[in-house]
């Protein structure tokens, strides 16, 4: 049994030998195949507010794995020195960031597996894995057993990689801008609101409270998902669809290790065949990454340069949210607005028609990273270091944001494949961009290192200029994106 890397639009991704490769144009719209007004399963024929329940629960579903990722960043130190005994910066920065290690690896299982099997039992599965491994994390007697269960947790983390695919399968391309925004703002208001309550949380009741909080928001969005979920994946709503009408087209797809291995690889072929996913995908990275590279530094700048306590330094942490409150006012009303009017013309709209706010951001990001730097190097009024981190998160979701958006735009039917390539860059980063920082301001102070980042991020602005402008020829190069 082969696996072909390219198929059509709806092909079914695993075949039998002898199997005939089906299609969406093998279902005519008045029998079994979409848009026949009997078949409540087509999701784009779902109501507006099905449709709308589906981002809320997403989007609560991002909120509670921001909120149970980025809790504990304000007290990690205090952590370490609670179940070690002593108190390590480094250990404190990996307890943060093992868990982009661990969702660097998910990732590239998680999606091709949608694939096959669709995105409904993959997320119940991994939902499940996650709410046991955060009961894990509350239960953990040493700092090793508790960075492992946060590795676990980010393996498990499917919504990051799966929401916005669904997004796609749902929303038709002029509405997916402002439901992608939505999914990618609120989990940031649960790190927000996560960083922002850990301290107070953790001198009144310890740090264990905090991560079993997240135990129960994680069950809750376990129960919404078995009680209002439905399957998405167009593939396997029309496999599922003739099942049920009998259709002399149905097939048994029996899944094999061969195929799982070929599904595995998919992201990767996806990623190697697409310069323009690749480039995009080191913008993105970088880009995210800050939201680490604040969340690891802030808390011992805070404590060690200004002596602030704990929930004081949780409550600083609301500055990062207010910058997200900023990007979302901007992104939401914006996003779709600028795809319409730029695809006003002969070739309609373009997915490279979703950056230019990414381009805005890419620029102001790094004078609010040199800012951040040399407050931090001469200990500037503390309101200008807040100003700063509003100013980063700001910045950061308006270069972040539409990647995403692009992405499903231009991958179509492989957006999980493709979004895993984005998202595994973006969690190495996320790992191991804080390490490195720490590392060189350690050496250098945090004016000379943060002004080092700042010069790279400029040097990356260029990447979406360069798709903008040339990233439609870029694409057809891949035989996985969408030729629009």
């Amino acid at each position: 049994m082969v696996v072909s890397p390219i198929v059509e639009d709806a092909e079914p991704l695993l075949l039998d030998a002898g199997d005939d490769i089906y299609s969406l144009e093998e279902f005519p719209q008045n029998s079994v195949g979409l848009g026949d007004s009997d078949f409540p399963e087509y999701q784009l024929e779902w109501s507006e507010s099905f449709k709308w329940g589906v981002v809320a629960l997403l989007s609560f579903m991002g909120f509670t794995v921001s909120f149970t990722c980025i809790s504990i960043a304000p007290v990690a130190s205090y952590i370490v020195e609670d179940l070690d005994g002593s108190a390590g910066t480094k250990s404190a920065v990996l307890l943060v960031t093992i868990w982009e290690l661990g969702e660097a690896v998910g990732p590239l299982f998680i999606a091709p597996l949608s694939e096959v099997f669709g995105r409904y039992p993959l997320l119940i599965t991994l939902n499940l894995v996650f709410v046991m491994a955060t009961i894990f994390a509350a239960l953990s007697p040493s700092s090793i057993l508790l960075i492992v269960s946060r590795a676990l947790m980010g393996m498990s983390t499917a919504s990051n990689v799966l929401s916005p695919a669904i997004i796609g399968d749902i929303f038709e391309p002029e509405q997916r801008g402002s439901a992608i925004s939505l999914i990618t703002f609120i989990p940031l208001i649960g790190s927000n609101l996560g960083s922002a309550v850990s301290g107070i949380i953790m001198e009144k009741l310890g740090w264990r409270a905090i991560i079993w909080i997240s135990v129960v928001l994680t069950s809750i969005c376990q129960l919404l998902l078995v009680t209002f979920f439905r399957e998405t994946y167009k593939v396997s709503i029309l496999k599922g669809r003739e099942a049920r009408l009998g259709s002399e087209k149905k097939r048994i797809h029996r899944v094999v290790l061969a195929d799982l291995l070929g599904c595995i690889m998919r992201p990767a072929m996806v990623l190697l065949s697409s310069g323009v996913l690749a480039a995009l995908a080191l913008f993105g990275s970088i880009i995210f990454a800050h939201l680490y590279v604040v969340a690891t530094t802030l808390p011992v700048i805070l404590k060690d340069t200004y002596g602030l306590s704990a929930t004081a330094t949780g409550l600083s942490f609301l500055a990062n949210g207010l910058g997200s409150v900023m990007s979302f006012a901007i992104l939401i009303p914006f996003l779709d607005k600028i795809y319409m009017k730029l695809g006003a013309g002969k070739r309609g709209g373009l997915p490279e028609h979703r950056l230019p706010l990414s381009i805005i951001g890419a620029l102001t990001l790094p004078p609010a990273v040199l800012l951040y730097g040399w407050c931090a190097e001469y200990r500037l009024p503390l309101p200008l270091l807040l100003f700063s981190a509003t100013w980063i998160r700001l910045s950061m979701m308006l270069a972040f944001s539409p990647l995403t958006s692009y992405v499903v735009d231009a991958f179509g039917v492989y957006s999980a494949s493709a979004l895993a390539g984005l998202v595994t860059f973006r969690c190495l980063a996320g790992a191991f961009l804080p390490l490195t920082i720490t590392q060189i301001t350690e050496n250098f102070g945090y004016g000379w290192g943060f002004t080092l980042l700042g010069v790279f991020g400029m040097g990356l602005a260029l990447i979406p200029v360069l798709v903008i402008r040339y990233g439609y020829h870029w694409r057809q190069r891949s035989s996985y994106t969408e030729n629009k």
